[in-house]
């Protein structure tokens, strides 16, 4: 079992890694966050509307208005 580094050693330890570290742009990560809040808008419409279908069912099952 290792043990601990101190915390100094860590830290730049862990900033050495960071700068090895490829980023996205600005502009990829727009595009990225884009994508997601689409995906995001889609699946919640998919969800809604099932949602909807299936009250609508349960509401003729049960009686209901």
């Amino acid at each position: 079992m290792e043990t601990m580094p101190d915390p100094v050693t860590f830290t730049k330890e862990a900033y050495l890694e960071l700068k090895k570290s490829s980023w996205l742009t600005r502009q990829q990560a727009t595009g990225s966050t884009m994508v997601v809040l689409a995906i995001v808008g889609v699946v919640a419409v998919y969800i809604s509307g099932v949602d909807f279908i299936l009250s609508i069912i349960m509401r003729a099952l049960l009686g209901g208005r």
